[in-house]
């Protein structure tokens, strides 16, 4: 009869880690939707970006466009990479709501998470800086700033930098998420 109550006892503490793991399997694949959002929306708006200023005439005119910096074009790289890594995660992330015991591709994909959230942080990281310049400028150096003239321009790339940066969060969040649920096996 002891040995009865015992099994019962912990087969309903099993039960409770199985429904915390898949509540963090859940919350795993809706921040992974989240940081699609994110990195796809990022990239859309730096690699949509461009502007153009007519000069004197309508003969010569200046134009910005996020090609002419090769660190948005970086960017832009960089979070359609991380956008389709993480559609392509999805299914993983399904099947962990499903076995919210497999431990093995979790590992997997912390260590991927972690190369994705290293790539995208550069390409954020640098993006910024560029953006800073564009709108501080350097003296010292002789870079002016040129959000006064390209104001759409900057608008949008500095818009850009908030969903990268958003998704970056969300990176940090899944490796931790992705941690937990491993060191409750």
């Amino acid at each position: 009869m002891k040995a009865v109550a015992v099994e019962f006892g912990e087969g309903k503490s099993s039960n409770l880690r199985g429904d915390m793991n898949k509540g963090v399997s859940v919350l795993d694949f809706i921040l992974r939707l989240v940081a699609v959002l994110g990195t796809l929306g990022s990239a859309i708006a730096m690699g949509t970006t461009n502007e153009t200023l007519p000069f004197v005439t309508r003969f010569i005119r200046f134009r910005a466009e996020y090609n002419d910096f090769p660190v948005f074009t970086f960017f832009v790289v960089a979070n359609s990479i991380v956008s389709t890594y993480l559609v392509l995660s999805l299914p993983l992330s399904i099947f962990h709501i499903l076995r919210s015991s497999v431990q093995r591709s979790r590992v997997l994909l912390i260590f991927i998470d972690t190369a994705m959230l290293a790539l995208l942080t550069a390409g954020a990281s640098a993006a910024a800086a560029i953006v800073f310049l564009a709108h501080k400028g350097n003296a010292k150096t002789n870079w002016f700033a040129i959000c006064q003239q390209f104001n759409s321009f900057c608008e949008r790339t500095s818009g850009s930098l908030i969903g990268s940066f958003g998704a970056i969060v969300v990176f940090i969040l899944l490796i931790l998420l992705s941690a937990v649920a491993l060191s409750r096996r």
